[in-house]
């Protein structure tokens, strides 16, 4: 368990203990709906169809970013309460120019304690400090605090994809949502439109 009182944070490359770190940590969350995302409408606003709630867990593979932390236009950083390792985040310069969180997982018991505030606060420094015109991630529907979070931070939904799950589960209603923050972008209010 984590020492919430007055822990020490910091934030740390990825070593060679982040596979440990990944088979030890608890990244679940609970589902109890899924959204029908409005474009342009903050997320309190968007409907969502309620489900018997359930545990959903992506299955976060350590392999799959090893590649990550010795590339040049990428990096995994890892965030650290105490001695404990307990989130981290994969970012790399994707295709388009923008910044791409890869991944953004904090531990179940270090939730609601910052650290994935501070996490994507690192994430835009990498960015910024690469010139790059801002930072690009994906969600799904099914996460209302992970889009909760992404939207006080200040990113806006740029787009929506209903298909892109569905050769996993034909009858699936996740749906996956592309979030934006955009660096120096005058006249783009919270929902992603111009003013």
């Amino acid at each position: 368990m984590v020492n919430t009182s007055s822990p020490t944070f910091s934030i740390r490359v990825a070593d060679e203990c982040f596979e440990d770190y990944i088979l030890n940590s608890e990244f679940t969350f609970t589902v109890t709906g899924y959204a029908r995302v409005q474009i342009g409408e903050p997320v309190a606003h968007w409907p969502v169809d309620a489900v018997e709630p359930y545990l959903k867990n992506y299955g976060i593979d350590s392999e799959e970013f090893c590649d990550y932390r010795d590339a040049a236009d990428s990096t995994v950083l890892v965030a650290w309460l105490d001695e404990q390792p307990v989130g981290h985040v994969v970012v790399s310069q994707h295709w388009n120019g923008f910044a791409h969180i890869d991944e953004l997982a904090v531990d179940t018991g270090a939730r609601r304690n910052g650290v994935a505030r501070k996490l994507l606060d690192v994430a835009q420094f990498w960015s910024r400090k690469r010139g790059l015109p801002g930072i690009t991630l994906e969600t799904q529907n099914n996460n209302l605090e992970a889009c909760r979070l992404y939207e006080r931070y200040g990113f806006v939904v740029g787009g929506v994809d209903h298909l892109r799950y569905r050769a996993i589960d034909p009858a699936t209603q996740e749906t996956a949502i592309f979030w934006y923050l955009l660096f120096d972008a005058p006249g783009i209010d919270h929902c992603g439109k111009p003013f």
